[in-house]
This record gives structure tokens, sequence and C-alpha cells, in this order.
């Protein structure tokens, strides 16, 4: 009877974290902890009234469209805190608060969700 019981909470136990578990992302990697996937929306090149921008005057983006998300990380009690982004949200996100990384030639920041300063409309 014990050995059914156990069986039991076991299976709840493996489908309650199955379900918890983050989507798929198309970025082909998925973030650990509280760190935010993050597509940069480029800056526009020339500006309203023609002027082109060289690369090396542009400044660095600080928003872009979340692509993956971690799990969360855990709190005093050991409990797991989910991330409050989710996939396709805008951010706004600190300048230099993040790590650049490049998956199959395109460029994505990897962010803490402390570093996160505002969802866009």
């Amino acid at each position: 009877m014990k050995k059914k019981t156990l069986t039991k909470k076991v299976k709840k136990v493996v489908k309650k974290a199955k379900a918890s578990a983050p989507a798929k992302s198309k970025a082909g990697m998925t973030p650990m902890g509280d760190r935010v996937l993050v597509k940069p929306i480029p800056q526009d090149t020339v500006t309203s009234f023609g002027i082109i921008i060289p690369d090396t005057a542009k400044e660095k983006p600080e928003h872009g469209v979340v692509v993956a998300v971690g799990r969360g990380k855990r709190g005093d009690d050991n409990e797991l805190v989910p991330v409050d982004v989710k996939i396709g949200d805008k951010v706004l996100f600190s300048k230099y608060g993040y790590d650049e990384v490049k998956v199959n030639g395109t460029e994505y920041y990897l962010v803490r969700e402390d570093n996160i300063l505002a969802v866009l409309d």
C-alpha cells in the first residue's frame, strides 16, 4: 500500500514540475533562474530629417522584445518566485545591466529580472 501511495505522490510532483517548466523558446536556449532573453530593437539609422547616423555614434539599445524566460529564483523560504514578464513583452532595461549573447548569428541580451525597468505598452 505504501508503495502505491508513494508512486502517486511522485507522479503528482513530476506533473507539477512539468507544468511549471518554462516554454521552449525559438532562440534555441532557455535562461536560468530569473534571467530573461531579450532581442534588442535596433535604432533607426536615418533621422526624420534624412541624417544618417553611423554605427560608432549609435547608443546601445535599452529596449527589446522578450524571447525566453527562466523559471525564476528561489525566495528566502525556498519557494520558486516566477518571473513577472512573459514571452512577447516589450521591455525597457538598464543600459549596462545585461550580457551580450550570439546564437546562430543573432544577437540577444541576457537580462536579470532586477535590471528590467518597465514593460512597454
